[in-house]
């Protein structure tokens, strides 16, 4: 019986392992895609009122090549999320009934929808006030300031890819939800640490400013409440699909024990 459970471990171990890969393969192939699509994405970028009277300057001869792959990093990632997820619900599902199993294949396209609501999110609303903050400081001290282009579009990363992967909360709790890990009893009771971990990520990377601040923290308040509101209705769901499964098979079970 060791042998067999020992088996099986390797088993699962195995199909890790090649759904990594797997994984790696497709992020490779959109690395060397996005390689190509980054150019009219900084064109596009530099035109924007962002960056209007500021000229960027290339301040190292690689500074062009290190923008490129900054966005083909990011391109990358935005085109394997999903087929990473996908591959992740293939490894986790066979642990899943089958009405769990269709719910959470529906969390992928909704994952990936967000992860992009967050993106845009973190330049258009984050990303201006930021650097409206910094530029207002170099014009007090009257400084006339220019970017070189590799800090400036590192800086943009920095600011907007985190905000990426804080609106995936919603589908990750919901996920965790549907795996019996997190309940919506759990999330109420640490509301308070979550609020405060929260509002210590939007202080972080927002500039000094109690505008700022509150502009970024309370749409973060907001989505942990729509996780904790979308946990609770999964968990209610779960909750009939128990007393349902119960009442069809409790009676086998209980039969099966005598």
């Amino acid at each position: 019986m060791s042998d067999d459970r020992e088996m099986t471990v390797v088993e699962h171990l195995t199909e890790l392992r090649r759904r990594i890969i797997w994984v790696l393969v497709v992020f490779v192939a959109a690395l060397i895609v996005g390689f190509f699509a980054a150019g009219p994405i900084v064109e596009y970028l530099k035109e924007k009122p962002i960056t209007e009277g500021v000229p960027l300057i290339s301040l190292h001869p690689s500074d062009a090549l290190r923008v490129y792959m900054q966005f083909a990093f990011l391109i990358g990632v935005v085109v394997t999320l999903p087929f990473a997820l996908y591959q992740t619900w293939l490894f986790v599902s066979p642990g899943l009934r089958d009405n769990e199993r269709r719910v959470t294949l529906m969390f992928i396209p909704a994952a990936c929808v967000l992860f992009v609501v967050g993106l845009l999110f973190g330049y258009y609303v984050v990303f201006p006030m930021v650097m409206q903050f910094v530029s207002g400081i170099s014009l007090g001290m009257d400084i006339k300031p220019n970017y070189g282009i590799a800090e400036y579009f590192g800086f943009l990363m920095n600011m907007v890819i985190p905000f990426g992967f804080l609106f995936e909360l919603p589908i990750v709790v919901m996920f965790l939800t549907r795996l019996r890990i997190l309940n919506p009893v759990r999330l109420a009771k640490v509301r308070r640490i979550a609020y405060f971990g929260l509002a210590v990520v939007g202080v972080t990377l927002t500039p000094p400013d109690i505008v700022s601040d509150i502009l970024v923290i309370i749409p973060l308040l907001l989505l942990y409440e729509l996780s904790v509101w979308l946990s609770r209705i999964v968990y209610r769901k779960q909750l009939k699909e128990d007393e349902t499964w119960e009442k069809e098979y409790g009676w086998e079970a209980d039969e099966a024990v005598r």
